[in-house]
């Protein structure tokens, strides 16, 4: 066995690194050695020649600062840093989309597209300090104070990581481009250049910053965490400038659950808000009842809305399988599916929580007068519908006529409800909000004249069917919020669990553009006369469909 000696083999390794970004020596004549012919021209393909090398040198230059200042921030770019009673690790991560994360154990996580930076804030929550946390609890009235001392330890600890990152990412770089470049010169521009960037990054970040990312967070982790950790609804359209208050307001529920050691402060309902649980698209899933009683209960929801495909064959064997609806706890409003049956309605309209709607029937029922239709076809082996689309609108049309009479005759409906979006989209004009299914993805859309139409995912992630996926479908659900003297929209959450075999669970606040006042905060430090408890909201974006939609046809 050969062996090479060490000295030998790191000379290599450094003259590999340093080929890139050192020229070539070169000959009497001034030329790179071995960059030109006889002839006198540049050899074909030479990379190292005068034409290529100053792009290759900056090439090789920047390959060191971004390298050295990553892992200079992996080795020194993070504090410590108490927030509350909190122990906390703040970091910056590189990135390619920016925002922050917030890890806040054993709770979950929370994300916000802050800022559009090359680098990401990632702040983790590691414990919470005994002796802080007893004198909290020992001393409540020190709660009212925990609003100006969790401001003042994060803009602390924030400062304190600018600081450390400017050094991280100047020591990474200048250390580096030493190893690299054996010249302190290099080596310092390099520091220079990788401290020039972290600049850039931090003045796009604050060019980019999006004070209203607090309202539109995305949770993960504890399903049952999400509400109480948001608020009550009717404060989601009523208060806004509550950055401080609602950070205040996280830590309170956080020092109390682990004082507790058992669950969050119980969500508070609203008197003056209807809950609307949405769901659709069940397919025979027998998990979804579960789930669905779950929010139920959670959310202390007032009506369930059922926009069809609760079946797979619509045969009466799979009558049992709605059975469970007796027992959810709120009334179940229902319109048929392409995969439901006249069997299947003739059976749920025998319940006594249940109201079947159809050829634009409309029931009052938790507040709120509803109206739908069931859809036109029947296909439960999964082939085209006869008539496809233009009977899907032609029942649209039919919707929207009893619509416009119910509005004639004084009663107009708040909510209409159809399966197929196709005969949803009819209703434009006639009503403030329409609900449907059928295509396994979210649309959130506000029609032209006015309508918002909100198409919900599968429920049961497409059914036991979905087995047959590479990967399991998504489970979804919104909670709509509803005021009770207007019966309009005000917010709503959209609930996102993994499908088959997966365990993750998303909770999505969601605001409509009409109800985002002028006030609303433009900076993340609002008025302190706010009152807490307002929870996070965003913008009527539609919801990214799933990478692959599996409508039932």
């Amino acid at each position: 066995m050969v062996r090479v000696p060490f000295r030998a083999a790191a000379a290599r390794v450094r003259h590999r690194l340093s080929h890139l970004v050192r020229p070539k020596p070169r000959t009497r004549t001034g030329a790179p050695a071995g960059s030109r012919t006889r002839t006198g021209a540049a050899a074909p393909g030479d990379l190292t020649s005068p034409a290529r090398r100053p792009y290759l040198r900056a090439l090789g230059m920047l390959a060191v600062v971004v390298l050295g200042a990553w892992l200079g921030l992996l080795a020194v770019g993070s504090i410590r840093t108490p927030v509350g009673p909190m122990d906390t690790n703040m970091t910056l991560r590189p990135s390619l989309t920016g925002g922050s994360k917030i890890n806040v154990s054993p709770l979950g996580a929370l994300e916000l597209d802050s800022h559009t930076a090359p680098l990401r804030l990632d702040v983790d929550v590691d414990r919470l300090d005994p002796e802080r946390s007893q004198a909290l609890v020992d001393r409540p009235e020190r709660f009212s104070h925990l609003q100006d001392e969790v401001t003042r330890d994060v803009a602390a600890g924030t400062r304190e990581l600018a600081v450390r990152s400017c050094v991280a990412v100047v020591s990474g770089a200048t250390a580096l481009g030493l190893v690299v470049y054996r010249r302190p010169r290099r080596a310092l521009a390099a520091g220079g250049l990788a401290l020039t960037l972290l600049a850039a990054s931090g003045v796009s970040a604050y060019a980019t910053w999006n004070p209203k990312s607090v309202l539109e967070p995305k949770f993960s982790g504890l399903l049952s965490s999400a509400p109480s950790l948001v608020g009550d609804a009717r404060s989601i359209v009523t208060e806004f400038d509550i950055y401080q208050q609602e950070l205040a307001r996280l830590v309170t529920n956080v020092t109390k659950l682990y004082d507790a050691t058992s669950t969050l402060p119980v969500y508070q309902p609203d008197p003056g808000t209807i809950r609307v649980l949405h769901v659709s698209d069940i397919h025979l899933n027998p998990a979804a009842w579960h789930i669905i009683a779950s929010l139920v209960e959670q959310y202390e929801i007032d009506v369930i809305v059922d926009s069809g495909d609760t079946m797979d064959h619509g045969s009466a064997a799979e009558n049992g399988f709605l059975d469970p609806i007796r027992d959810l706890g709120a009334p179940y409003v229902w319109v048929r599916g392409n995969h439901d049956s006249a069997v299947t309605q003739a059976y749920l309209e025998k319940f006594k929580n249940v109201h079947v709607l159809d050829d634009g029937r409309a029931v009052n029922v938790g507040g709120l007068r509803i109206a739908g239709t069931g859809d036109v076809s029947f296909t439960p082996d999964r082939t085209a519908p006869v008539g496809g689309r233009a009977a899907a609108r032609l029942e649209g049309a039919r919707l929207a006529s009893a619509l416009r009479d119910q509005e004639q005759a004084g009663t107009p409906a708040d909510i209409a409800v159809a399966h197929d979006p196709n005969t949803a989209r009819e209703t434009d004009g006639t009503v403030p909000l329409v609900l449907a299914g059928h295509l396994h993805r979210r649309i959130n859309e506000q029609l032209k004249l006015g309508t918002r139409l909100k198409v919900e995912g599968s429920t049961g992630g497409g059914g036991l069917r979905a087995v047959q996926n590479e990967k399991p479908e998504k489970v979804h659900a919104s909670v709509l919020y509803m005021d009770r003297s207007t019966r309009r929209l005000q917010a709503w959450d959209e609930i996102t669990l993994g499908g088959l075999g997966l365990t993750t669970a998303e909770v999505g606040r969601h605001l409509p553009e009409e109800n985002l006042k002028p006030g609303s905060p433009t900076s993340p430090t609002p008025s302190p006369t706010s009152s807490p408890g307002s929870p996070p909201a965003s913008s009527p974006s539609p919801a990214r469909p799933p990478a692959r939609p599996t409508p039932s046809p």
